[in-house]
């Protein structure tokens, strides 16, 4: 069987790390016959490239990225690592963006308070690759069609307009509430700085979330089949 790898970001944030090995133990309860690897390309080991590397020649796996758009990590980072393997490797689409991910946004939202009177800040982690940005966009374009009220885009890094300068022209346009949705996965440094950006509210991230896993599952489902007959070749899996 196809060996899964959970490949997230990685964080020195305790909180934050049982939030995404969150993610990998229900992907180990939903499918305890598949063999799944924790990697990461950032901050925390192992790195993606070390798990890739020590897999069974003979064998061949999917690499799941646990992000939430097709930025540099998944385009350069993940792939380059699949591309360097022995064995036959492939790489699964990120989880974003997906009707699944709005609808735990809307979840999160509501529990945090917010109404459909206040002007919603969607705060993404950000990427210096603009297909990221793509995908933001997609996903506001399915938050908005199950939140009736304003949505809104902010980053966190790396592209414009960041998270500050999108509460403030929110809160100039809209004369109520701000509130942020934490389009991120865990807590951690990204999640704090939204804190600090001026909004009445912040949304918790999306994990821990059982769909998450699910979600995952689907990704490494969809990837899965262009590696038949493939030999050795990384693949960006379909939406």
């Amino acid at each position: 069987m196809t060996t899964l790898i959970a490949c997230s970001h990685g964080t020195n944030d305790a909180a934050g790390r049982m939030a995404i090995r969150s993610i990998v133990d229900g992907i180990r309860r939903a499918r305890p016959a598949l063999s799944v690897h924790e990697a990461f390309v950032d901050v925390q080991g192992p790195d993606v490239g070390e798990v890739v590397s020590l897999l069974d020649p003979e064998g061949d796996a999917i690499i799941v990225p646990l992000l939430l758009s097709t930025g540099y990590h998944v385009r350069v980072d993940i792939a380059r690592a699949a591309g360097a393997a022995a064995s036959q490797v492939g790489v699964a689409a990120s989880l974003g963006p997906h009707p699944v991910l709005a609808e735990i946004l809307v979840e999160r939202l509501v529990q945090a308070g917010a109404t459909p009177a206040d002007h919603v800040v969607l705060a993404a982690a950000g990427s210096s690759d603009p297909r990221a940005a793509d995908d933001v966009e997609r996903l506001a374009t399915l938050l908005r069609t199950s939140w009736p009220g304003t949505v809104t885009i902010g980053y966190g890094a790396s592209a414009t307009p960041n998270v500050p300068t999108a509460v403030a022209a929110a809160r100039a346009t809209s004369g109520g509430r701000v509130v942020i949705a934490s389009y991120l996965l865990a807590p951690g440094y990204f999640h704090d700085r939204l804190l600090e950006a001026g909004a009445d509210v912040v949304s918790a991230p999306l994990a821990p979330d059982p769909r998450l896993a699910e979600l995952a599952i689907d990704r490494y489902r969809s990837a899965r089949l262009p590696l038949t007959g493939v030999n050795r070749t990384a693949g960006i899996g379909t939406r």
